[in-house]
């Protein structure tokens, strides 16, 4: 059985899809929720779900072995950054290479980069008349959003959507797409 460990930092829609698609799965299940948001919503849903919820700060990430310690213990054949938002440190990366995903909300190269998450990226979309837009699912490297990707879809952006409406195709896509490829992932 595979072992997958999410990386969340709010309120955790596509952590949950993930460890509910996982649930009965002979592949994979997800073992552990880590977040570095002590009050994310995350931690709630994932001890509901009945798998294990953790918090670290800033320190226990960048600066000691605390979370990297965590990761060895648990193992993970994979570990997915379901909208978490600090940037990996390559201590981290080096003991997992090849073994760290994420999901942005958008078609990177385009609209990626330090504070290119949620709403920003949606409101910038709409901001530049853009008529398309979607999600990628790639590799985490040292730099934010510039590892290699593994997947796209796309969704069209109508001239009369807001950012509201551009994330809430988003979220489809997401839903629908992101434990699917988890699961081919690991197969």
């Amino acid at each position: 059985m595979k072992r997958i460990v999410i990386f969340a930092s709010g309120s955790g829609t596509n952590a949950e899809n993930l460890i509910r698609f996982f649930h009965n799965s002979d592949n994979a299940s997800v073992i552990q929720v880590l977040s570095n948001n002590p009050h994310a919503k995350v931690l709630e849903r994932s001890k509901k779900l009945k798998v294990s919820a953790l918090s670290f700060n800033r320190i226990a990430f960048t600066k000691t072995d605390d979370v990297l310690n965590i990761l060895k213990a648990s193992q993970p054949d994979l570990i997915v950054l379901a909208g978490f938002l600090w940037k990996f440190p390559e201590f981290i990366l080096n003991e997992f290479p090849n073994k760290i995903i994420n999901v942005h909300p958008a078609l990177l190269p385009n609209y990626g980069g330090k504070g290119m998450y949620g709403m920003h990226v949606h409101e910038a979309i709409v901001a530049n008349n853009e008529t398309k837009t979607g999600i990628t699912i790639h590799y985490v490297n040292e730099n934010y959003d510039e590892g290699a990707t593994i997947f796209q879809a796309e969704c069209d952006v109508l001239k009369t959507d807001t950012a509201e409406d551009v994330a809430a195709k988003i979220h489809e896509l997401e839903m629908e797409h992101f434990p699917k490829v988890v699961n081919e992932l690991l197969k």
